[in-house]
């Protein structure tokens, strides 16, 4: 049986994993950290604008399961914050361990505090195994990169001013590892308007339990409350630096905008604890931690593989690559959408099959081709490319790929025979 190797753990990696795995590969996950999902932990929102169209073909697609998950985990569903329209909220404490019984129900073999640190290469072109921190050898015939595009440690005070939302654990866990790097092809880097490499995360979480018992009601009842931040504590510039340009809108600057995840989640960026308690309701507001957003959050951007549209590193034979390691993607279903592709075509590559190329008449597809093409450009690096709002949102829109209508998704997969296409047996 042929074997792949994912690397990384987050929602990327898990979908890659489960891909392969549906495909016939046998599989093994490494995830450096003892969670999967990685910054999928501080996410919890699904479905919000044109993801809900993303998630919809997905599905049609074959690739099921994670949506049934995070819409089986869901708080709050069809809620409408600004600029977004009907979200879903998951609960982001329930979701990583259903995603860890799917994967181990499935036969993936998932190993976790397993952090990659190098490369064994059969020549140039291809990898054979990957060296582990303790010195053991994982070997592969076919291996996919999914391991984001943060750190390593020490990225997050030369690029930004601290990474305060380090899920990663860098200190705990050791620093993530570009395993194209390893594998001598250089990595993109993202850049923001004034050039400076990387992009901030925009949003935190609160304890729940820290605000008042009328915001708690509030949160539980609707999914998101809005709260006007004082005039003076106004500062639009922090916009600026938000790698989800979707939440950079002036609503943002001038409230304070939390979302229902289990935990508080604060989507206005980087609001100094001191003057985040001088708010009604908030004077014993506390930062969850480690994902504190008063002073910054983690630096993304930083480590992203010059790949085909097919997901395969350009270079490496036998290297396929997802979610922000693959392109400067933002979300839950970008990661999944990429993975998922990934896995599927690297057991076609193994099989010795043309690897499939989403069609730019879906969604997905289109995001993943213009996204290429956009990277290769400047003005590209200082864009993120979402199905949920900002430049994408616009183009998916003129497209007419945006829509909520479900058959209408579904007869548009039917259209290039692509229905339920990942859940081919391919090995």
């Amino acid at each position: 049986m042929y074997k792949i190797v994912v690397i990384g753990g987050g929602w990327s990696g898990c979908a890659a994993a489960l891909a392969a795995k549906k495909a016939g590969a046998e599989v093994v996950l490494l995830e450096k950290t003892d969670l999967l999902l990685g910054l999928g932990n501080v996410g919890g929102i699904m479905r919000n604008n044109g993801r809900y169209t993303g998630a919809e073909e997905n599905i049609a697609l074959g690739a099921d399961e994670l949506f049934n998950i995070t819409d089986s985990c869901a708080r709050h569903v069809n809620v409408d914050f600004p600029g977004h329209s009907h979200a879903s909220l998951y609960d982001v404490i329930k979701v990583e361990p259903r995603v860890r019984k799917l994967l181990e129900e499935k036969g993936v073999e998932v190993h976790t505090v397993a952090r990659a640190v190098d490369v064994v290469m059969e020549d140039p072109e291809q990898i054979k195994g990957v060296v582990l921190a303790d010195d053991r050898v994982i070997e592969g015939d076919a291996f996919i990169e999914t391991t984001g595009s943060t750190g390593p440690m020490g990225n997050c005070l030369t690029y930004g001013n601290g990474c305060c939302m380090c899920i990663l654990r860098c200190p705990a866990f050791g620093p993530r590892v570009s395993i194209t790097q390893k594998a001598g092809k250089m990595d993109i880097m993202g850049q923001r308007k004034d050039g400076a490499f990387g992009a901030f995360s925009g949003s935190g979480k609160l304890e729940k339990s820290s605000l008042s018992e009328e915001i708690q009601r509030e949160l539980d009842e609707k999914g998101v409350v809005i709260i006007p931040i004082p005039k003076e504590d106004v500062a639009e510039e922090k916009l600026e630096l938000k790698v989800c340009l979707q939440y950079a809108l002036p609503e943002y600057a001038e409230n304070i905008i939390l979302l229902e995840t289990g935990y508080a989640k604060i989507m206005t960026p980087f609001v100094p604890l001191e003057k985040l308690r001088r708010i009604p309701g908030l004077e014993n507001a506390r930062y969850a931690d480690p994902y504190a957003g008063g002073k910054g959050n983690s630096i993304r951007y930083l480590s992203v593989a010059e790949r085909d549209d097919d997901m395969r590193v350009k270079g490496i034979e036998n290297l396929f690559c997802g979610g922000e390691k693959s392109g400067l993607f933002i979300g839950h279903t970008e990661a999944i959408s990429t993975g998922t592709l990934a896995g599927y075509n690297c057991a076609r590559y193994l099989k010795g099959l043309r690897p499939l190329v989403l069609p730019n008449q879906i969604a997905i597809g289109d995001l993943i081709s213009y996204a290429n093409r956009m990277v290769q450009t400047k003005e590209g690096l200082m864009t993120r490319y979402t199905l949920a709002g900002a430049e994408y949102f616009e183009r998916m829109k003129e497209k007419g790929l945006y829509t909520t209508d479900k058959e209408t998704i579904r007869n548009r997969i039917r259209k290039y025979g692509l229905e339920n296409i990942y859940k081919e047996k391919i090995l």
